[in-house]
């Protein structure tokens, strides 16, 4: 296709349009099956021209989908739209605004929203705050010992990306997929080819294991990333240093890679708790905080649509209130009609030193905070917890209870994929939020750059073709050579469009290890949670169909006939117990055994909805499926 419209054509559940698309496809495929019989320049030749066309049918394809699609998330009352022969309007989301579903979620059963800080409800500005990490990591480690040459280092943000692994034992930083094959390796600057990535990981596999491989998920983890791959490449190709393949050598002195990453390690821990870092940060808010005045508005309508919100922050007091006094500092209040009011009266629950992940665990003991002095009072907090008033430290079962809230109940919002989204999904039940500022960039890529995706996908075409009308009986090997290097080199070409390391998602058409996490644990994810604002409270989240290959490679209209007993497993609730007798020869049986040595001698064909994880069913919902059964029941002998 000329656009990633193939994707979005793959998770609909649409059965009307989905067959007119595939048929729209088939037309051109076969008109490309024809072009590359004679000639196959001709492919990207006339590319251009017929680009802009085929995407103009099938956009207007994928729109008629989308507006049948009542339950899906594209249809919004704000920005983009068409007309209508009519006149109306159809509205849809823009991308910018949209919140992407991983599992089903109805907002009118959650009664907590629960929001971290940092790179949450405060975004840092990227790179200005990375700018910032990075430099006072090279001075920490200069004053440890480290050459003064390392200052020279400039931190570039086209090279980190999340998620990638730090091998310790080789010095390598990893890009892997959810199973640890190896997608990309870079060795300091170097990015390590085919046989030299084998010579280090047989199978290029390499297992995740704690006391070898550390995982850089945060988004604070990005300066420490390029730290690392600076200094691997100085001591590497430093004449004063002989490298090995676990280190470096200068005389009798042997430095490891794992030496390297462990000082780097503690002085990230020490420039965030013992350094300078949050007081730099503090000091010149206007440059590494963004402010955004729809803040204070979004938080006051939660707590009109009659949810709590509580505020759960690894900070400590003294800076949490500094960054959340800013970023509430507007001379209006939730509305522009209204004064200005202290941000703490925006939460109804304030905790701080959360100490994520412990929190979810063990945690720590609750204690309140004083907060003229910023010191913690003496003695165990017991509750209740009271509006206006600040928390320290503490455990989710402590916290749980006295707030009365349930796992799903709560909807907790954060950036962490570990510290807060795996954890508290995990060991807790909340329904999670994950702010994925990425986002804005994997966007732009994606809608950007069509043109890669569409030579990407005639390339798969032209692969196809070559293997077209073969079979076990051939004898002749297709030279894929040349097609091959094509998909190598447009892949590299889209892998670039992100930055060095390529996406954040993926690698190619591998899905990264951090891409799996997201699909794993957050059952929404967006750019940022503001983008709340644009549905309504009452919303219902409902996640896309994720297809298998085959499913997602096979048209419905493609009748599937082979002979083989498993075709015969289909049952219909529609079927009367007469019926399923003429259709199930087997259970007449088991007609004369007693009853009271067999209670049920066959299961019987659900009459109600079985599959119930996908609506976000709460026990309402159940109940008032239980009486409109009952109700059918009347009208139906038949119904047991």
């Amino acid at each position: 296709m000329c656009t990633a419209d193939a994707w979005r054509i793959a998770k609909t559940t649409n059965y009307e349009i989905l067959p007119r698309i595939m048929a729209f496809r088939r037309q051109r495929t076969d008109g490309l099956h024809t072009a590359l019989r004679t000639n196959s320049s001709v492919v990207f030749a006339g590319q251009n021209d017929s680009c802009a066309t085929y995407n103009s049918t099938i956009q207007q394809l994928i729109m008629e989908l989308e507006n049948c699609n009542s339950h899906g998330d594209h249809i919004s009352t704000t920005l983009q739209h068409e007309n209508d022969p009519s006149g109306n309007k159809k509205w849809y989301r823009q991308a910018s605004q949209r919140i992407f579903v991983n599992r089903s979620l109805h907002l009118e059963n959650i009664k907590f929203y629960g929001f971290d800080m940092d790179y949450t409800l405060a975004e840092y500005k990227s790179p200005e705050y990375e700018q910032l990490g990075f430099t006072l990591l090279k001075d920490r480690l200069v004053s440890l010992g480290y050459p003064e040459e390392i200052k020279a280092f400039e931190y570039d943000p086209s090279f980190p990306v999340r998620g990638l692994w730090f091998d310790s034992l080789y010095g390598n930083l990893l890009k892997v997929d959810a199973y640890g094959n190896i997608l990309v390796c870079v060795h300091g600057f170097e990015f390590l080819k085919h046989s030299q990535v084998y010579e280090l990981y047989p199978n290029k596999f390499l297992q995740l294991d704690e006391s070898r491989v550390y995982v850089l998920n945060t988004l604070f983890n990005l300066p420490e990333s390029y730290l690392l791959a600076c200094l691997i490449d100085f001591f590497t190709n430093s004449r004063q240093y002989i490298p090995d393949r676990t280190g470096v050598k200068e005389g009798e002195l042997t430095m490891t890679f794992k030496s390297i990453f462990q000082d780097v390690r503690n002085a990230v821990d020490w420039i965030h708790l013992h350094g300078n870092l949050k007081t730099k940060t503090m000091e010149n808010l206007d440059l590494y905080v963004k402010k955004d005045r729809r803040l204070p508005m979004f938080l006051n309508r939660i707590r009109e649509s009659g949810a709590k919100i509580f505020l759960l922050t690894n900070s400590e007091y003294v800076f949490t209130n500094k960054i959340m006094t800013y970023l509430f500092d507007f001379p209006h209040g939730a509305k522009p009609d209204e004064p200005h009011r202290n941000w703490k009266t925006y939460f109804d629950t304030i905790v701080v030193d959360a100490r994520k992940p412990l929190f979810f665990g063990e945690g720590t003991i609750l204690r309140q905070v004083d907060t003229k002095t910023g010191a913690l009072k003496l003695g165990t907090h017991k509750g209740p917890l009271h509006t206006g008033e600040v928390y320290s430290g503490g455990s989710c079962d402590v916290f749980t209870e006295l707030i009365g809230a349930k796992g799903k109940d709560v909807l907790y919002i954060g950036d962490h994929i570990f510290g807060d989204i795996l954890k508290s999904k995990k060991i807790r039940g909340w329904r999670t939020f994950l702010v994925v500022p990425e986002l804005v960039q994997e966007l732009h890529v994606w809608t950007d750059k069509c043109q890669l995706f569409a030579e990407l996908q005639n390339l798969d075409v032209m692969l196809g073709e070559m293997y077209k009308n073969l079979d076990s009986s051939t004898k002749e090997k297709p030279d894929i050579s040349k097609l091959r290097t094509s998909i190598r080199d447009v892949t590299h070409k889209m892998d670039l469009a992100y930055g060095m390391m390529g996406s954040l998602f993926r690698s190619g058409s591998r899905q990264t290890f951090f891409s799996s996490q997201v699909v794993r644990y957050a059952d929404l994810y967006a750019a940022t949670f503001l983008n709340l604002i644009y549905y309504p409270f009452s919303y219902m989240f409902r996640a896309p169909a994720m297809l298998m290959p085959h499913e997602s490679t096979v048209a419905h209209e493609q009748r599937f006939v082979m002979e083989t007993p498993m075709i015969s497993r289909s049952r219909t609730s529609k079927l009367n117990d007469e019926e399923e007798e003429q259709n199930n020869p087997t259970k007449t049986l088991y007609v004369d055994c007693p009853s009271n040595q067999i209670p049920h001698a066959r299961p019987e064909t659900p009459r109600n909805v079985t599959h119930t994880h996908d609506e976000d069913c709460s026990d309402e919902d159940s109940d008032s499926q239980k009486a409109n059964h009952v109700r059918s029941c009347t009208r139906n002998s038949n119904c047991k």
